[in-house]
């Protein structure tokens, strides 16, 4: 409703400034509406005005974000065949971020040689997404040679390849290559994303020691950047001494945590520390915890049934009776 309020406004005032057109074309491709884009540049047109390459540019991008990648293949032709507005390097760019997306890595490099053989010289997000689509199909020799391809360039690498290339790494199982992307990414100032914590914490966890797990807690101290390492890695150490009931390695584990500042943020872990409390019949020690870490974390209707269960089987009617009552203040009848 916005936007076809908006073109009526253009159309009544006659406007003929091509950024007017261009803002409402990209607006549509933001809330994938070709039939609107569509009907903007025919307006634009009707009212005698010549696309530019930019417009078609926008045009394209909405067919994309839309899924209708032949009315692009379509409009891209009409740019070749023209004379005042042949497919620039955006033109390119459009088709070759949607085929990455898509994992399409050999669609993804055909457009990237058609873009070379036009005269446009790869940048940094052309890298970027050639990248993306050798990581998402798996391809990490040719991942690698696009990486040092961009490097002889002068090109220096954005947080999205870095952190590809470290996903990548971690893939290979090559920890000092993993060590030191991770390394880059810090000392540039950027966040470590949950995505990509969870991938380097599971590849130290999986194939790497204990050592090394330890190693990410002391050479990256904790910060806005590495919050969610840290997280991973304190609840890493709590699970794995949880599942082989070393209670004193749980215990140094969970404090150690939150002297870092971090809490619980999964329920499945303070249940497994509870079950290792149980399992080793250390009731007061479980008493120490609760009151321990009732300050940072709200307990969840599944936990008490945990403690509820725990206590009768251990036929400790005082603790139970403590907890059912906990539980109805809790709002958990």
């Amino acid at each position: 409703m916005v936007v076809e309020w908006r073109l009526e406004k253009l159309t009544e005032q006659s406007e003929e400034n091509h950024d007017c057109y261009l803002e409402l074309i990209s607006l549509c491709g933001s809330i994938r509406n070709l039939p609107m884009a569509l009907q903007i540049f025919t307006t634009m047109e009707t009212r005698g005005l010549k696309p530019t390459p930019s417009v078609f540019n926008a045009l394209i991008s909405t067919c994309l974000s839309s899924g209708n990648l032949l009315t692009a293949l379509s409009l891209f032709e009409i740019m070749e065949n023209s004379e005042g507005y042949k497919p620039d390097s955006d033109t390119y760019h459009a088709f070759i971020s949607w085929y990455a997306n898509s994992g399409n890595k050999k669609a993804t490099e055909a457009w990237y040689s058609s873009k070379r053989a036009s005269g446009f010289s790869p940048d940094l997000r052309t890298y970027d997404f050639l990248i993306l689509s050798c990581t998402k199909s798996r391809n990490f020799s040719d991942a690698e040679r696009y990486y040092e391809e961009m490097m002889l360039a002068g090109l220096m690498p954005n947080v999205s390849i870095l952190q590809n290339m470290l996903l990548l790494y971690c893939e290979q199982r090559n920890s000092s290559k993993v060590k030191e992307l991770l390394q880059i990414i810090i000392e540039g100032g950027c966040r470590i994303n949950k995505l990509i914590a969870k991938e380097v914490v599971e590849f130290f966890n999986d194939f790497g020691t204990v050592e090394d797990m330890e190693e990410l807690l002391v050479t990256y101290p904790k910060s806005e950047q590495v919050l969610e390492i840290h997280s991973m890695v304190h609840s890493s150490f709590i699970r794995m001494y949880a599942k082989a009931d070393r209670l004193d390695d749980v215990e140094y584990s969970v404090g150690r945590m939150l002297k870092d500042g971090i809490s619980f943020d999964s329920p499945d872990d303070v249940e497994k520390v509870i079950c290792c409390y149980f399992r080793k019949g250390a009731h007061d020690r479980l008493d120490v915890f609760l009151e321990c870490i009732k300050g940072y974390y709200k307990f969840t209707r599944s936990i008490y049934d945990l403690l509820v269960a725990g206590y009768r089987r251990a036929g400790l009617s005082e603790k139970l009776n403590s907890v059912v009552d906990e539980m109805k203040q809790a709002g958990f009848a």
